[in-house]
């Protein structure tokens, strides 16, 4: 008979506790704390091939975001997939920021929406603003609008390649464009081993997308917009000085909660 109890174990005997007790409580469909309330609880053998298959694909290391679909970000469940990049705890320091400089009232577009984790997270905290967000991968796009749409989140998502197709102007821009070099021995360890390259790689240095961005955001911000822009932990002083020179002021970088300089933002002449 297998129980609860026994498909907590065994996740156990592979996989770090807190890694084993979500993979399990999502695999058998129930929460967290019944997996520690009813240990003795009957599984069907049907949910027990699916705790076997999923330890398994954890073990091969795959990321546990792909495995149950889902991941939490701003305290928002989104569902995820390869198609996407998954959003990561440090990205949340982009909202913050962009809350920040924006009005209850603010447009505001997320380039690179991926699975519209920004995008969401914004336009949740203030229902008042006007939110684009846009992707080159009409895959992306797919699941980023049935992320709104499961939340009832109104966005306008649409195609672009940054903003080759972008027709307007808006208050904010925020973007976690890709930031890692090519070569980055880092892309084959973990997680980013099984995520879209694509969303990871940026030219020999890892800077070719946020050059584009920054180069041309003031051509899409009001007078006074704000642009801010996610990047690698060594890429402040590059970025400030690209910030610099497509002539925005107040320039500033923030750090995450490991303290690495993770955020650069600058406002429009």
């Amino acid at each position: 008979m297998t129980t609860i109890e026994s498909c907590l174990t065994e996740a156990r005997s592979y996989l770090p506790h807190i890694e084993a007790d979500t993979l399990t409580a999502n695999a058998l469909g129930v929460e967290r704390s019944t997996i520690y309330a009813f240990p003795e609880r009957r599984v069907s053998n049907s949910l027990a091939t699916r705790h076997a298959n999923w330890i398994d694909r954890r073990r091969r290391g795959e990321p546990v975001a792909y495995i149950t679909g889902e991941r939490e970000f701003w305290s928002i469940p989104l569902r995820v997939d390869d198609r996407v990049l998954i959003p990561r705890p440090e990205t949340e320091l982009l909202v913050e920021a962009a809350l920040t400089h924006m009005k209850d009232e603010a447009r505001v577009l997320d380039l690179g929406t991926g699975s519209g984790a920004l995008a969401i997270a914004i336009a949740k905290t203030r229902p008042k603003s006007d939110v684009v967000g846009i992707d080159c991968d009409p895959q992306c796009l797919e699941l980023a609008r049935l992320n709104a749409s499961r939340l009832r989140i109104t966005i306008s998502f649409q195609q672009s390649y940054w903003f080759s197709s972008v027709d307007d102007i808006f208050d904010v821009i925020v973007a976690n464009p890709p930031y890692i070099a090519e070569n980055d021995p880092h892309l084959k360890e973990g997680d980013v081993r099984f995520e879209p390259r694509t969303a990871l790689t940026a030219g020999s240095d890892g800077l070719s997308d946020l050059r584009r961005i920054i180069e041309e955001a003031p051509n899409f911000l009001q007078n006074e917009g704000w642009l801010l822009v996610e990047h690698g932990r060594d890429h402040h002083e590059l970025v400030q000085a690209m910030f610099r020179e497509a002539k925005f002021h107040q320039i500033d970088t923030l750090k995450d909660l490991s303290m690495n300089p993770r955020v650069t933002l600058g406002q429009r002449s």
